[in-house]
């Protein structure tokens, strides 16, 4: 006679075999991959992080297409540049959805732009791209903005007279700020509390989603939902920004209409009221706040991270960073106020940019994808509903595809003759239907900040520092590590404590 004990290690025993067995079945009907376990899937596999090493390493066993159970659920990986360009673009509608898992459905309920899928996601992301242009981002409407704000923040550096700092408050309120004037039309003083708190907010939902303690919300939304700090954060974090994000959308009612929109909100509101009465119509005040959340969390946690690694690989390349200012000055001079168009003339300088943005590499995997039917990638049935993983690191130090991959190298951009030329496999924003919608405000403004910073300062180590730690902090933008800096204003050479 078996005791109680017994029988419930038993009926555990059994019903992890059954667990097993089901798993091994399932995943006859995906690429192959490594042996999933029962309730972890692969995240014991990968410490609870999809980190690129590990992806790397699952490559070289299983190919350049595999598949990852997160629990339960599967993910199809893309690896290395051929895998990534004609899985997500052979077949781009069939892999154009978005999977709204756990916290993601808990935070957005599916709505605006980001994490949203069929009709209501084209209609929000055409409606985006389109009041976008209108905006003028792309043309000298849109430099004014980026121009104002590179200098507010030389003034600032300005200020520290050439003092070791912590860059990342003041390129976080660059930033923010410029999204802030698109999408909101004004800007927020550096003193203002719920800038710090908005911008604080929107990093600290960024870095939870590729956290551990997103996966173990995964594995059982109520136990982390109870014991977990971090959870209780984010959701205050939402909760915040969709208050403040309230409190702009009445002040824009409220004000008197004038000739012209101003910002995206104002295009928005014009839009909610073109289409009442068209049952097709997503565009409602929900949609509008979720949008615009997704746009501030979007354009400012990639493009800040970018700055700071812009800034520190100056600090420590520092023959670039006087290479990039010979060309500023030989072309345009010190006291030119630089706009896009700029850089057709600036090829070293853009090259460089280009090679920030290679070689931190921030996303390391792109946002998943969904299929929305059943379809085919690389020869391997992938069934309706699967999560589609895009490996961005493997495109961006693809061996096959750059000649020093693993080395900071601005001349992967410029030809023999020191032209700028354009890579295949430089995809920081991705590829296919669902391509970073800002990409072109995100490089107007690494091109204009970066180029009005090198102009004004030189960039050096404390006094002291000899070493520099690169080492990147994995979240859901791999940022440097804290570091300091002196911006020493380019008539000085001396870098103080």
């Amino acid at each position: 006679m078996l005791t109680v004990s017994e029988v419930l290690v038993l009926s555990v025993v059994s019903l992890l075999l059954v667990q097993f067995l089901k798993l091994q079945w399932m995943r006859r009907q995906f690429p192959p991959g490594p042996t999933p376990y029962p309730f972890f899937g692969n995240l014991l596999q990968m410490n609870f992080k999809i980190h690129h090493e590990h992806l790397k390493k699952m490559a070289k066993i299983h190919g350049d297409i595999f598949t990852l159970w997160i629990s339960n659920t599967p993910a199809v990986v893309l690896q290395g540049f051929q895998a990534v360009k004609e899985g997500l673009t052979a077949h781009a509608e069939d892999v154009a959805g978005r999977p709204l898992i756990g916290i993601l459905h808990i935070l957005t309920h599916g709505n605006g732009v980001m994490f949203s899928n069929g009709h209501l996601w084209k209609q929000q992301r055409r409606f985006g791209l389109a009041t976008m242009r209108k905006m003028g981002v792309g043309k000298e409407d849109q430099d004014y903005r980026l121009q104002e704000e590179a200098a507010h923040l030389v003034e600032y550096l300005q200020k520290t007279n050439g003092k070791p700092l912590d860059p990342t408050t003041p390129v976080a309120h660059t930033v923010a700020n410029v999204i802030s004037s698109v999408l909101l039309g004004h800007r927020f003083s550096r003193d203002d509390e719920n800038f710090h708190r908005l911008i604080d907010s929107l990093s600290s939902v960024a870095a939870f989603l590729n956290s551990i303690s997103f996966f173990i919300h995964e594995l059982s939304p109520w136990l982390a939902g109870l014991f977990l700090p971090s959870v209780k954060k984010v959701k205050s974090c939402i909760d915040f920004v969709n208050g403040l994000l309230a409190k702009e959308l009445e002040s824009h009612k409220g004000k008197s209409k004038l000739d012209e929109n101003q910002d995206f909100i104002d295009y928005y509101l014009d839009e909610i009221d073109k289409t009442k009465g068209d049952p097709e119509a997503t565009y409602n005040e929900v949609n509008l706040i979720q949008t615009v959340t997704d746009l501030f969390v979007a354009g400012t946690e990639t493009t800040v991270t970018t700055l700071l690694w812009a800034l520190l690989y100056m600090v420590i390349y520092p023959d670039i960073q006087e290479k990039v200012q010979k060309e500023l000055d030989a072309v345009v001079g010190r006291s030119h106020v630089f706009c896009y168009e700029d850089r057709k003339k600036l090829p070293y300088t853009n090259a460089v940019i280009h090679e920030i943005q290679r070689y931190s590499n921030i996303l390391l995997i792109a946002l998943p994808r969904l299929s929305v039917k059943d379809t085919e990638l690389l020869g391997y049935r992938v069934p309706k509903n699967t999560m589609v993983l895009a490996n961005i690191d493997s495109v961006l130090a693809d061996p096959g595809k750059w000649e020093t991959p693993d080395q900071f190298n601005p001349g992967h951009f410029l030809d023999k003759d020191g032209n700028f030329v354009n890579r295949e496999a430089f995809l920081p924003f991705a590829i296919g239907h669902r391509v970073c919608m800002g990409e072109l405000l995100a490089r107007m403004e690494l091109f204009i900040v970066f180029s009005t910073l090198l102009q004004a300062f030189t960039f050096t180590l404390p006094e002291g520092v000899k070493e520099v730690n690169t080492k990147f902090v994995f979240g859901s933008t791999m940022k440097p590590p804290p570091y300091q800096l002196c911006a020493v204003p380019r008539v000085s050479t001396l870098c103080q404590d």
